[in-house]
């Protein structure tokens, strides 16, 4: 490149010049990051049921096409921020952190907000994109089939819970297992939970959502309003990935394997 040629000073204008860089590093860093992630996962994940809503696809490409964005969002977040923040992007995988001794109860309470923030904001988005005559934002919203909905497959409040338990056990699992064990392939944590959470939806989609993550019913139920079984939401995402924590964290890694930092 000529040495007359223009070039945008970008390290004159770097945060670092304006915030101490403690504060850049600890706080603001790690829950922009955690905020974006959040907000991909549900504007590309909620976006994709609507997508296909719109589109009249039939069962079998819907459950696919939401699975794969789901899972495409994660992963790619994680790949993307993951050095950040952690990549969490999920209150029950901080949560299981937190029982893991890998985040602190501060810093975790902050990125829960930033998490649950960035999901609000995402389906706001979504509900000003989409016409509401083609596809509703209620539609994107995690559900439990009862015996009254159309559905042939009838679950239950208790097998939802236990479905969520299940499923977000399985990602955390795999969060643990590539992403935080120093003996683990953390070369391709983003791609194993990115498959997870594709894995998980081709089964709990239709029953419960597969919602695995709070933050992922929370922003557009409360853009909604629609708050049933939002308790189910939370308690089951999180018991799973607690269960995760602690079996991985507690059992499964002796105490002479190091652990890297959040």
């Amino acid at each position: 490149m000529a040495s007359n040629d223009f070039m945008v000073p970008a390290r004159d204008y770097n945060a670092e010049a304006f915030l101490p860089e403690g504060l850049l590093e600890d706080w603001v860093r790690p829950l922009i990051a955690e905020f974006i992630g959040a907000f991909a996962l549900v504007f590309i994940g909620a976006g994709a049921i609507m997508t296909a809503i719109t589109q009249g696809w039939g069962d079998g490409g819907t459950l696919v096409s939401v699975a794969l964005a789901h899972g495409l969002a994660i992963g790619l977040m994680v790949a993307a921020a993951g050095h950040i923040s952690g990549g969490h992007y999920n209150p029950a995988v901080t949560v299981a952190l937190f029982v893991s001794g890998k985040i602190g109860a501060i810093k975790g309470v902050a990125y829960i907000v930033a998490q649950c923030l960035g999901a609000t904001v995402a389906a706001l988005l979504l509900k000003d994109i989409f016409d509401e005559s083609a596809a509703s934002l209620a539609q994107a919203v995690p559900a439990v089939n009862y015996s009254d909905t159309a559905d042939g497959i009838i679950v239950g409040r208790q097998n939802a819970l236990l479905i969520e338990m299940v499923l977000t056990f399985f990602l955390v699992y795999v969060v643990h297992g590539t992403a935080v064990d120093s003996r683990g392939p953390r070369a391709i944590a983003s791609l194993a939970i990115g498959l997870a959470v594709t894995m998980d939806i081709l089964l709990g989609g239709p029953l419960t959502g597969a919602a695995m993550n709070p933050a992922r019913h929370f922003g557009p139920a409360l853009v909604e309003g629609e708050w049933k079984d939002g308790w189910l939401y939370w308690v089951g995402p999180i018991a799973g990935g607690v269960a995760a924590s602690i079996v991985h964290s507690y059992i499964l890694v002796p105490r002479k394997v190091g652990f890297p930092e959040s």
